[in-house]
């Protein structure tokens, strides 16, 4: 994994995008953010992921820290193994994840099941997470502030498990991963980098449920055997 010049440059990178989209006020938690010791990114498991991931969802707990919170059910964590070797992160929680509390349980979620199984794995094998913690109303897209306050809190989630690869879902996941502006339709099958780790953008199963092509489809299928592909390489 990259040092900590990588890492700092790496934070100054995403506050300069959330400057550029208009957040004026970035608050970033240092407990958060400061450089930690992780392993390798080698499909090996995080010591006390398990425990990580508790303590992150205890630090966050009934969170009010931004107007996300007076709308929403539910928190959405995240869901799987904590020894996931591969990580899914989309945008946010809709109607059916704030009332059962669990990331991608509705038609979306539906249509992630099926992408992942058709790289051969088991929803159970993999980690899922988004970007924002509480459904925006109306299922809007997420503010910047609104990411700005609660990306954190995926970024220990990640750090935590120490995935080999992260699959971002959409725009805001890009975004938000990769701190950049790039439209989803440039970047998706070109690989980034989150902290070290390969991230492969690709469109949110919500999009393929709008304009499910099979030229969609087949552009999905290739990013995830990528994925895929990288997950599987030898250390």
């Amino acid at each position: 994994m990259s040092d900590a010049k990588d890492i700092r440059k790496a934070l100054s990178a995403w506050a300069g995008y959330f400057q550029e989209i208009g957040v004026s006020d970035l608050r970033l938690f240092p407990e958060t953010l400061a450089p930690r010791s992780v392993a390798p990114v080698s499909g090996a498991v995080s010591p006390g992921a398990t425990e990580l991931l508790r303590a992150i969802r205890e630090d966050l707990g009934e969170c009010t820290r931004c107007k996300l919170c007076r709308g929403r059910k539910n928190i959405v964590f995240g869901v799987g193994d904590p020894a996931a070797r591969l990580m899914f992160v989309g945008e946010g929680p809709g109607a059916d994840e704030d009332a059962q509390g669990e990331p991608f349980v509705g038609k979306a979620g539906q249509k992630l099941n099926d992408m992942i199984r058709s790289i051969g794995l088991a929803r159970e094998q993999v980690y899922i997470a988004n970007v924002v913690k509480c459904r925006p109303p109306q299922n809007r897209d997420p503010e910047p502030e609104e990411i700005a306050t609660c990306s954190p809190y995926l970024f220990r989630q990640i750090e935590a498990i120490v995935p080999r690869v992260i699959v971002a879902l959409g725009a805001n996941a890009v975004r938000t991963l990769l701190g950049t502006k790039t439209g989803i339709t440039r970047l998706r099958g070109n690989w980034g980098s989150f902290r070290g780790i390969p991230v492969m953008p690709t469109f949110h199963p919500a999009y393929l449920l709008r304009a499910y092509t099979v030229e969609n489809r087949r552009l999905v299928f290739e990013d995830l055997k990528a994925a895929r592909a990288r997950m599987d390489e030898a250390p």
